[in-house]
């Protein structure tokens, strides 16, 4: 079978052959994640990983017909991941699909997009009528976040992102307003969105962390949170005391890795049903498996329009 390699931790994956052994899953579309550039760059918390390996942490394929999406451990531990025409797969892990669904589309919303449903809901307990502020909202997690958290009934939604690009991929998802993170002064992006709220926010969904963070913060209530889910802006993040201190903020962590296999499929199957029913998008590109090699460089420069998804046919 066809499948991409990692040959060498740190080098993009290369087009090549495996026998296909006991595969369980057709696979049918993969997303090139953070996660699987991490898991290949040898240098995430899992280890490097043993060569040559399939990268792949998640995707979407048939099982006897049925459309399923399918996680791996693919650069977490010894095994082969999705980036190929077959997976081999525990048939408890797998999460069925609405058979109407684009595959393509659900492999670029997945985990991304439950990390935005689960941290804006199970972890920032979003209640209906709350103002919103994402940031990081030209990405997939932020596209996802703007729309989820419209459907949730937030009244405002103020999207914060880096570049023009970025920005009218926020616009284009349905933020109220969008605010360009163009500079790292507090002071000035802290103002920025205090223009583009209608009074104090309720909510932030952060997955920057940094400068963004640390101004958003600033326009937070009294008893407001913050739930970080990333740190694609900054490893820290300039926060001051007077402004925990003095507004009482709740500031929360969020992971997929702490949900329980309910709670990931319960998210994952209400994100499908929402993309079958055209409500929920973001931005993708799709790459052919045989130009892994381009695909992933170009996911890793950060010159993809969204996430790229490989397909096998």
């Amino acid at each position: 079978m066809r499948a991409a390699i990692i040959e060498e931790p740190g080098r993009p994956p290369v087009p090549g052959h495996l026998d296909r052994a006991s595969a369980t899953v057709e696979v049918l579309a993969a997303p090139i994640t953070p996660l699987d550039l991490l898991c290949a760059s040898g240098t995430s918390y899992f280890g490097v990983p043993a060569t040559p390996y399939v990268p792949g942490v998640q995707g979407i394929g048939r099982v006897d017909g049925r459309l399923v999406w399918f996680p791996t451990t693919a650069g977490m531990r010894p095994g082969n991941g999705s980036m190929a025409e077959f997976a081999a797969v525990p048939t408890d892990a797998l999460v069925p699909l609405p058979d109407d669904v684009d595959p393509v589309l659900v492999a670029a919303l997945g985990l991304s997009a439950v990390a935005a449903h689960m941290s804006l809901s199970w972890r920032g307990s979003l209640a209906a009528g709350e103002q919103v502020i994402v940031l990081g909202a030209g990405g997939v997690v932020g596209q996802a976040a703007v729309q989820l958290a419209r459907i949730a009934g937030a009244r405002r939604i103020v999207a914060g992102a880096r570049s023009a690009e970025a920005q009218s991929r926020a616009a284009a998802a349905g933020a109220d307003a969008v605010v360009a993170l163009d500079t790292e002064d507090v002071s000035v992006l802290a103002e920025r969105f205090a223009d583009a709220c209608d009074g104090p926010a309720d909510l932030v969904l952060d997955p920057l962390f940094g400068a963004p963070a640390a101004a958003a913060a600033r326009n937070l209530r009294v008893g407001g949170r913050l739930v970080n889910l990333g740190s694609s802006a900054a490893d820290t993040c300039p926060i001051d005391s007077g402004t925990l201190r003095s507004k009482s903020l709740q500031l929360l962590g969020y992971t997929n890795n702490e949900l329980t296999d309910e709670q990931r499929t319960e998210a994952l199957t209400m994100v499908a049903a929402l993309a079958a029913a055209g409500e929920l998008t973001v931005t993708y590109e799709v790459f052919p498996l045989d130009e892994v090699t381009s695909a992933w460089q170009r996911q890793a420069d950060g010159r993809a329009q969204g996430r790229i998804v490989l397909v096998t046919h």
